[in-house]
């Protein structure tokens, strides 16, 4: 423990599921962590709480992605808690319901387009300024943008996160002399709200998505957490431009 004091982070959709894994993982480690939310606050001033119970420091700060002006309304109110930046992590994310191409509208289309690819695009691009020499962008991507046939009713989804990939690598080459590494974390499906769809209380299917994984359990956020926490450290400094399958082999 203590691998990041006296770093700074930033953590996209950090209030609740794996945002909140992730912010929690990093403070641990000694970061101060900014967690970002869109609409709950409640949900994030309780993700700051519980950092600072467990000796770490944190503070939130909100802003809608996906919107004009999202990436200077966020760098705005993160520049009025904290000056300069160690590791970002593009966590937030949208998905869209199921029904593949035939049932998914235009205006389904555009937004998770714009919250999943436009916003952590512009999100990096308006925060490089402030990223420090030596840092870390981890972005969370997924594993159908490896296996999108898996999920055909997700294909909106599925290409967002591999639009994600790409950016990922693009940005390990642009970055490289900076010594910034920029990885990607590849999750399968984690027992979050977000995939409340799931119906993972049900043994049933519970049992079924965790025979996807030859370790035959369900991912929680805190098994991702640890992978980010990995990238986010000095001792990833030789991995750069990946896309880390952490889907606990579900993909084999």
């Amino acid at each position: 423990m203590g691998t990041l004091r006296g770093r700074t982070a930033l953590v996209t959709g950090g209030s609740r599921g794996i945002g909140r894994g992730i912010a929690e993982r990093l403070a641990r480690e000694g970061a101060r962590v900014a967690v970002h939310y869109a609409e709950r606050e409640a949900a994030a001033k309780e993700t700051v709480a519980a950092i600072e119970a467990a000796g770490g420091s944190a503070f939130a700060i909100g802003a809608r992605l996906g919107e004009p002006g999202d990436a200077e309304a966020l760098w705005a109110a993160f520049d009025e808690r904290a000056d300069g930046l160690d590791i970002l992590v593009n966590n937030a994310g949208i998905s869209v319901d199921g029904g593949g191409i035939a049932a998914t509208t235009a205006e389904e289309f555009d937004r998770v387009q714009a919250v999943n690819v436009r916003a952590p695009f512009f999100v990096i691009q308006r925060g490089l300024s402030r990223l420090r020499e030596g840092g870390r962008i981890v972005n969370l991507s997924s594993g159908l943008a490896h296996r999108a046939g898996m999920m055909p009713d997700l294909v909106a989804y599925s290409m967002t996160k591999a639009a994600v990939d790409a950016l990922t690598k693009a940005l390990a080459r642009e970055l490289g002399p900076r010594r910034i590494t920029v990885n990607a974390v590849a999750p399968g499906v984690v027992d979050t709200e977000m995939n409340a769809r799931m119906e993972l209380g049900d043994p049933e299917q519970r049992a079924a998505i965790a025979g996807m994984s030859p370790l035959g359990e369900v991912a929680t956020p805190a098994y991702i957490a640890d992978v980010v926490a990995f990238l986010a450290s000095a001792d990833s400094r030789w991995v750069t431009g990946q896309s880390i399958d952490a889907t606990g082999g579900a993909l084999l």
